[in-house]
């Protein structure tokens, strides 16, 4: 009988350190201590927005599943997003095509979102997907494309603006006005603070000298107070005079419970009924429809008020781990493109945590920011997930470099004994 082949069958421990491999493969050269950071507010953010949504989701939609259903499905896509990032080098987006590109497609559909997109509380920030059923917000793609085309004339222009200010004078007024005019348009004014603070905090990291940067600031101030003067005096205010209302609410929180300080007051119920320790978790009581958007914008409240001032106390030093981790990889990245692309995203996630908790507190008038990882909304979710990855990839090009580096010194020591 004729000797038939023989199958080779890969044994159990074969496809084990296969799997290793492949792990190894994907974990290879990444920031873990970043990495975990990301996970560990993701998952500590579904959780919270899981107990704070509970109630209106069964309002809204007859499911109390509803809304952490959609936001955990969106947190999936944003990992596959996240993962996707980190193996793209971030220098695809230094290119002048591909950066023009991408924000002019951010501002053409901020641009339909504020003429046709869906309408709440007068504001017209989201557009719905047909056919999918799906509601997208444009302003929070504007975000990444704004700090890739800022963080592109910056390093671009860098050795020009020194002695020839307007190379970054025109450009950034120049898009720094479309993205003005854009959101004023979705009457989105928290935006625009935040797109502000964004913008100042990549110039100063630029490594320009002083002196421009001072000149710069004062001609900035300069054309905003103008605008301001003919946003509220020239035109009155329009739609915007609820900034007003709401800082006459912010400097008295009791002054209309009922009304316009309604949620400041219910926010600061849900703080101070927390104490020390919280009344554990899922037994918050502001949530079951008292404070309106317990799930969003006042999130940080229903931590405080089931896990007490502890609870409040490690989310606020997760983001501060989270920014100086960030500061780190921006520090260390290897070209100017990379550090400003992360420093951008940092003070991003940075301020937005910021101004929510300050808000949830009364330190700040209300603003509507939402708090990242943790406020419902699943286009946030996505493209801050996606945000992560740049970082990752923006570290992910350093750690390379040290190996190589690390490689040449030890193959060098090598070769000296040869050679003697």
């Amino acid at each position: 009988m004729a000797n038939r082949p023989t199958i080779e069958k890969s044994s159990p421990q074969a496809g084990s350190k296969r799997s290793k491999l492949n792990l190894r493969f994907i974990l290879s050269e990444i920031d873990l201590t970043f990495f975990g950071l990301v996970v560990l507010l993701t998952v500590f953010g579904l959780l919270m927005m899981f107990s704070a949504s509970f109630a209106a989701s069964m309002q809204e939609h007859g499911d109390s599943y509803y809304i952490i259903k959609r936001q955990l499905l969106c947190a999936i896509i944003g990992f596959v997003a996240m993962f996707f990032a980190s193996y793209l080098d971030y220098n695809f987006f230094f290119n002048t095509k591909i950066a023009y590109f991408f924000f002019g497609v951010s501002l053409v559909t901020c641009i339909y979102t504020a003429l046709w997109g869906i309408e709440v509380a007068d504001a017209k920030r989201w557009i719905k997907i047909p056919k999918v059923g799906v509601t997208f917000q444009p302003s929070e793609m504007l975000k990444i494309a704004f700090i890739v085309i800022f963080a592109y004339i910056l390093s671009v222009n860098f050795q020009k603006f020194e002695k020839k200010p307007y190379y970054i004078y025109i450009p950034f007024y120049i898009t720094f006005g479309l993205v003005f005019i854009v959101l004023l348009m979705q009457r989105h004014m928290s935006a625009v603070m935040l797109f502000t603070i964004i913008g100042v905090a990549m110039l100063f990291a630029s490594g320009m000298s002083r002196k421009r940067f001072w000149q710069f600031m004062m001609v900035s101030a300069f054309l905003g107070l103008i605008a301001l003067l003919v946003l509220f005096v020239v035109k009155g205010g329009g739609k915007f005079s609820y900034i007003i209302t709401r800082y006459k609410a912010w400097k008295n929180p009791m002054a209309d419970t009922s009304d316009t300080t309604h949620q400041t007051y219910e926010s600061l119920l849900a703080i101070g009924s927390g104490g020390w320790f919280g009344l554990g978790f899922g037994e918050s009581r502001q949530k079951y429809l008292y404070l309106p958007e317990s799930q969003n914008d006042f999130i940080f409240a229903i931590i405080c008020e089931e896990l007490g001032f502890a609870g409040g106390l490690v989310v606020v030093l997760l983001f501060v781990l989270f920014i100086l981790k960030g500061f780190q990889i921006a520090t260390s990245a290897r070209d100017r493109f990379g550090m400003l692309v992360a420093t951008g995203i940092t003070i991003q996630i940075g301020i937005q945590a910021l101004l929510n908790i300050m808000v949830a507190t009364n330190g700040f008038p209300n603003t509507g920011v939402a708090l990242p990882f943790f406020s419902a909304g699943g286009t946030a979710i996505i493209l801050q997930m996606f945000e992560m990855g740049i970082m990752l990839s923006i570290s992910r090009q350093t750690i390379k470099r040290g190996t190589k580096k690390k490689k040449a010194q030890e193959k060098a020591t090598a070769q000296k004994p040869a050679e003697a």
